[in-house]
């Protein structure tokens, strides 16, 4: 007789932010914290996001950072639709398929891909796309911001100096990494000291670990500009290190790295316009799955009809997302190594920004770069290594991903935020929470709240065994549905956070749930 194990035997909330002015949502609450302290000295939503960013590089470190990549939505206030920066992966111009012999079996990390050699695909200096979430950055605070950058980086190099806390939440992360962080010295003397993760005191504040030389590169970015990162030194170091330790991207992958600015995606729902990021983002299929449920009539909650029809409309868009957009395998279900982190941030005058930026998979390349202390992202990883698919690996091509940050806008003004981090599982949870206040009235808060389900391919469905039992036994009986704990990990339902600001102009922000450090943050 089989007997089920409850990992988290407790009732979890998360507190929101409420308020009139500012607001700053963070899967870390310090780095939200660090925004926050930008729209206080009269910076732009902008402002508050690329000095949130920064944070998360020292605080979030295997989520993000200087070595990730990333797509950011910006509605500012007065404007009638929202733009988009593209700082999405691209692959070095040295990258040769040949490099990518495929040996038997299947990947065990986050894509079910044919197994490369060595795994030279999942980690490693083989491993890199250009980092290009700087000159994404660098991009949104040009066109938007309003504080000098010095300010901006001001509460990421304190925070780096400080270093991050090592806490159970550290040690779990680093644990499930060490594997393949232990392969590279710079990342093994940062965070496996005596040769394993560092472990949270029993008793008394956490150790803090300083992240190798990330603190003196982003004092250097505060006083050099952001540009050094692609032209300057911080680029000759990056360029030496990736050379010495044998992989492709050069000083002239970097030297042309730009950021693009593209409109948004519209998906238009019920007297509203869905603005996403577009092109090779969910948002493609997130229209499929809106065009699938426009005809749907819904009760005043969630119920039998609504699960399973979105169900149903997920498979069939995931269907036409992995046989037309080049993604040909299953999803692993080892969730625990999805990265990403995202964020949302808005201003007393209403502009709304949803950024979603990440390093791919957990600790990404696990490679952090000696003389910048840079943790490179795993990028190549987005590629099918098979030769002759639409997505695979080549050099200075763009590969499918998950992102899915959004904001939705009534007649032309901003009123939601909202993404999430979790690889495929991002645009289910991102959907369903938009839809739980879009289509049934909740407040985010309850919204964030509500048990959902996962479907992240054109087979099977997740559901939180805290759905209602006659939800559960339809999903069960028309999907083959498995009941999967909503836990802190692995991240079996993806991350989502938003901010909505009602018709009053009052905000309310409310981070991940399950989430421990994540966190919204309003100005007094």
């Amino acid at each position: 007789m089989a007997i089920a194990h409850v990992t988290q035997n407790w009732t979890v909330t998360k507190p929101a932010a409420k308020g009139r002015k500012g607001m700053v949502v963070s899967q870390v609450r310090t780095a939200a914290e660090a925004g926050v302290q930008m729209l206080d000295a009269g910076g732009s939503a902008a402002d508050a996001a690329v000095a949130t960013a920064f944070a998360l590089a020292a605080v979030e470190p295997w989520n993000s950072g200087l070595g990730g990549i990333g797509f950011t939505v910006v509605h500012p206030a007065g404007e009638r639709a929202a733009r988009v920066v593209d700082f999405g992966p691209v692959a070095p111009a040295r990258l040769d398929p040949k490099l990518f012999p495929l040996v038997p079996g299947k990947s065990d990390h986050l894509f079910a891909w044919p197994n490369v050699q060595g795994d030279r695909n999942v980690h490693g200096p083989l491993s890199v796309v250009i980092p290009s979430s700087v000159a994404g950055y660098a991009e949104i605070h040009r066109r938007w911001g309003r504080l000098p950058l010095k300010e901006l980086l001001a509460p990421a190099i304190a925070l780096a100096k400080a270093g991050l806390p090592a806490d159970w939440v550290t040690a779990l992360k680093l644990a499930s990494a060490a594997p393949d962080l232990r392969r590279y010295a710079e990342s093994a003397r940062i965070y496996l000291p005596d040769g394993l993760p560092p472990a949270p005191p029993y008793v008394g504040p956490a150790k803090r670990i300083v992240l190798g030389n990330l603190p003196a590169t982003l004092e250097r970015l505060a006083e050099a500009g952001l540009d050094d990162f692609y032209r300057g030194d911080i680029a000759a170091a990056i360029a030496a290190d990736m050379a010495e330790l044998g992989g492709v991207l050069d000083a002239a992958d970097l030297a042309g790295c730009a950021a693009r600015l593209t409109d948004a995606s519209q998906h238009p729902w019920r007297g509203r316009v869905i603005q996403g990021a577009g092109g090779l983002t969910a948002a493609p299929t997130m229209q499929r799955v809106l065009e699938a449920l426009s005809g749907e009539r819904f009760g005043a909650a969630p119920d039998v009809a609504f699960f399973t029809a979105f169900a149903a409309a997920m498979q069939r868009a995931y269907a036409e997302r992995l046989a037309g957009l080049g993604d040909t395998t299953e999803a692993n279900p080892r969730a625990a190594e999805a990265c990403t982190t995202h964020l949302t941030a808005a201003d007393a005058d209403g502009m709304m920004v949803s950024m979603t930026t990440t390093l791919l998979s957990s600790m990404g390349s696990r490679m952090v770069l000696p003389r910048t202390g840079v943790l490179m992202n795993n990028g190549v990883f987005w590629f099918d290594p098979r030769p002759g698919q639409a997505n695979s690996i080549g050099p200075r091509k763009r590969p499918l991903c998950n992102m899915s940050p959004i904001v939705v806008a009534r007649d032309g003004r901003p009123e939601i935020a909202a993404g999430a981090s979790g690889g495929r599982r991002i645009l289910a949870a991102v959907l369903q929470t938009l839809l739980f206040v879009l289509e049934f009235g909740m407040d985010p808060v309850k919204a964030a709240h509500q048990p959902r389900i996962d479907v992240s391919g054109e087979t099977g469905v997740s559901a939180d065994p805290r759905l209602a039992p006659e939800i559960l036994a339809a999903l069960r009986q028309r999907f083959g549905a498995e009941e999967v704990e909503h836990t802190v990990m692995p991240v079996n339902y993806a991350c989502p956070n938003m901010i909505m600001i009602g018709e009053d102009g009052g905000r309310t922000g409310i981070s991940d749930v399950i989430s421990p450090w994540s966190g919204a943050v309003a100005q007094a």
